[in-house]
């Protein structure tokens, strides 16, 4: 009777399992709720039908929440569904508060990190539609949803109960563009997102994915607050477009070189999750999925959405998929159809190939991702503490990151020593390599690579005195923003001898995400990627070098010992300047302003469009104990001056100081400046960062100037300055990726879209 009822009990707690789960009602299908069978041949649902779907969803299931986590730059309200077991909604707040105290691993024992694990639920996050144009992704959203909150397969089951699923629309207002420009033919055959009227995200377009260790777009700073600050997912899975051809779709690992800074378990985890994919894919029968080699994806750069996520202990996984609305074929390349590492199962070339073909990839890639973290979950969620505590205890003591150069001016050493024509230490003892230690020489070359002036730094110090401050704090709210732990000084302290102000930002190794600090403030050394001796250089896939703090021109002092001081932590929300005041004086004939601040350059633009005057000093003036050097702004003092210079200070925080004699010598009367701006019709990403730049980060008047105009001629009689960004006027052939895009023709560009 006792084994019986053991035998019974599983059946039971199945049964029960799938009574609670099943105790919603039926749940709708896109097409019962938005009219199109999304997924189907010449078919693109737009964000708002995505809206709506999802809102139906979050009212049918108790399995699906959805949350809003900011506004786009068109001012739409970006959405993430939060999909898991009702039991786990129950816990959320309490599994989000496991979620980021693993990841920040801070005040936790191994034994209490491997409790939160055991308690915890793994984190997934999955979005879709970054590149609008790459049009499969944003589509299998509406899928992804509906199969999670309608099946009760044991396996999805499962992952309910095991996993909490981040899925989110990556951009918006792109998805809005792509899928209404490609459904405005009422003839299906004519359908086609090539030759859309604007970028698809407002300034930056397929650069959105170029941002995140920025935050510039808002977008960006919706994502990396989800990840890097309210959940911290141990997986992120980014998708996008286009599979290499011949192949069906890319995913990880990818190819050498990964980043030095990443901790180890990143790598490695990328591999887990990599082939999880791949055997997933295969043991469907799904063939065509590479990864590696096969095409030039790498882990180094620091900036894309997928990217990033290394630096902060998460495992990033990218895929990049074929597929459109309107069938395509898939090629014959012989070269495609020979297995080897990178293409374990090819593919047969395809006359044809839908939309749906492709959507059942990515639903497959999605499963095996989270099946994966349903099955490993206590393995992710102690392994991103483990990371974060690795960092910790690396920023904490003497530590050496190393580089390609200091490696090589280790070996160069080793052979600058190495005896002529010697042979290469065959016993060991004084040789310089292989036998049995090696003896004294090295120790020595060993030594090279622990020089003590050549240790990490134990945190970093952003004076609050230095020339422009506030650029200092736009930094140092990147960092926040990426959810670098931050403190600030109450009172003025010495550190090495040397005397810091009070406000000034400290910024300590010891802590999570120190990967991304180091990346942020560190130069990068790409190793020499060449896979012979005089063979050519690959290609690396993005950018090499990014430094942060040296681009915006950021002081900071680098400490090498243990410190601290009169510290408090900020929060994780970005700093809001104090607010400038201009000082009280019985004599003021004008004002000064320093032009070592880039906000100087708005201030500019406000005073002119107030019609005040501004000249730039030519020389140096001293006024009192004070000198300022040639370039400094004077703005001669009238009845409305103070009154625009009050509001200028109090907005921007600009320093205004007060000038009680009229300074001498030559000085640049500036007047207002008639910008325009050159662009393309579909747009240009060159073109729209300028466009950023002058409607966000400097506000400045200016027009954005098409062909038409300037074939027109006579463009003195309209503007100053001419500004063409280099790289922005487009070469012959051009091409376009994912599902199309790239600028159409003038003549077939709506009205509605031109000169905008």
């Amino acid at each position: 009777m006792r084994k019986r009822l053991r035998a019974m009990l599983p059946v039971v707690l199945i049964l029960t399992f799938a009574v609670t789960f099943a105790g919603q009602g039926r749940i709708s299908t896109p097409k019962e709720v938005i009219g199109l069978n999304v997924g189907d041949d010449y078919v693109l649902a737009n964000y708002k039908q995505l809206v709506t779907y999802w809102t139906k969803l979050d009212q049918e299931s108790d399995r699906m929440t959805l949350v809003e986590i900011g506004k786009t730059a068109e001012e739409r309200t970006q959405l993430m569904a939060i999909i898991t077991s009702p039991e786990n909604h129950k816990r959320l707040a309490r599994y989000k508060e496991i979620a980021g105290r693993l990841a920040r691993a801070e005040g936790l024992t191994d034994d209490e990190a491997h409790k939160l694990a055991q308690e915890g639920k793994a984190v997934v996050w999955i979005d879709g539609g970054l590149h609008a144009t790459e049009c499969i992704n944003a589509q299998g959203l509406f899928e992804m949803a509906y199969q999670m909150t309608s099946r009760n397969d044991a396996e999805t089951m499962r992952i309910l109960n095991d996993v909490i699923l981040l899925l989110a629309a990556a951009n918006p207002d792109g998805m809005d563009l792509v899928s209404d420009w490609y459904m405005r033919e009422q003839d299906t055959k004519r359908r086609s997102t090539g030759g859309l009227p604007r970028l698809y995200q407002k300034y930056v377009g397929h650069d959105n994915n170029r941002d995140s260790y920025m935050s510039n777009q808002p977008e960006t700073e919706n994502i990396n607050r989800q990840m890097f600050i309210e959940w911290f997912p141990q997986i992120m899975y980014n998708q996008h477009q286009t599979g290499p051809a011949g192949s069906v779709l890319f995913a990880a690992p990818f190819r050498d070189p990964f980043n030095y800074n990443y901790d180890p378990l990143v790598p490695q985890g990328i591999e887990l999750v990599g082939a999880a994919i791949h055997n997933r894919l295969i043991q469907e029968g799904k063939p065509g999925s590479v990864s590696r080699n096969a095409a030039s994806y790498s882990t180094w750069f620091n900036g894309g959405v997928r990217t990033t996520t290394g630096f902060h202990n998460m495992i990033g996984i990218l895929t990049e998929i074929i597929g459109n609305p309107t069938p395509i074929s898939i090629p014959f390349l012989p070269n495609r159809l020979l297995p080897d590492t990178s293409q374990p199962f090819p593919i047969e070339p395809q006359a044809v190939w839908h939309q749906r073909q492709s959507i059942d990839y990515v639903m497959s890639v999605n499963r095996a991702i989270l099946d994966l973290a349903s099955r490993y979950r206590e393995h992710f969620l102690f392994n991103i503490y483990r990371m974060g505590k690795n960092s910790i205890e690396r920023g904490s003591k003497d530590y050496w990151t190393l580089t390609p150069k200091r490696v090589a001016a280790v070996e160069a050493a080793i052979a600058a020593d190495r005896p002529a024509g010697g042979a290469e230490g065959r016993g060991g003892g004084a040789g310089m390599g292989g036998g049995r230690g090696g003896g004294a020489a090295t120790e020595k070359h060993y030594a090279l690579l622990h020089k003590p002036e050549d240790r990490d730094p134990r945190g970093y110090i952003i004076p609050s005195d230095q020339p422009d401050f506030l650029t200092a704090t736009k930094f140092v709210n990147a960092l926040i923003k990426n959810g670098v732990t931050i403190h600030k000084a109450t009172a003025a302290f010495q550190i090495a001898g040397k005397n810091y102000p009070a406000g000034s930002y400290v910024i300590k190794a010891a802590q999570a995400f120190r990967p991304h600090l180091r990346d942020m403030l560190e130069p990068q050394d790409h190793p020499n990627d060449i896979p012979y001796p005089g063979g050519p250089p690959r290609r690396p896939y993005d950018a090499t070098g990014w430094t942060l703090a040296y681009q915006m021109g950021v002081e900071f002092d680098r400490i090498l010992e243990g410190f601290d001081g009169p510290f408090e932590q900020l929060p994780f929300v970005p700093i809001k300047p104090q607010q400038a005041t201009i000082p009280a004086a019985k004599s003021v004939v004008g004002y000064l302003l320093s032009h070592a601040q880039n906000d100087s350059f708005v201030a500019t633009s406000r005073l002119l469009a107030a019609n005040e005057e501004v000249y730039w000093l030519k020389t140096a003036y001293t006024a009192g104990t004070k000198t300022f050097p040639a370039g400094t702004l004077y703005v001669p003092a009238k009845k409305t001056t103070k009154a625009v210079l009050d509001k200028i200070a109090a907005d921007l925080a600009v320093t205004v100081d007060i000038a009680s004699v009229r300074p001498g010598g030559e000085a640049l009367k500036l007047k207002p400046v008639r910008v325009g701006l050159w662009d393309r019709y579909g747009g240009s990403m060159e073109s729209g960062w300028i466009r950023w730049m002058f409607d966000q980060a400097f506000p400045t008047k200016f027009e954005v100037v098409y062909a038409p105009a300037l074939d027109a001629g006579n463009l003195n009689a309209k503007y100053d300055v001419l500004i063409f960004p280099d790289g922005g006027i487009p070469a012959a052939g051009g091409g376009a990726r994912g599902c199309g895009g790239g600028g159409g023709a003038a003549q077939n560009v709506p009205p509605e879209f031109k000169d905008m």
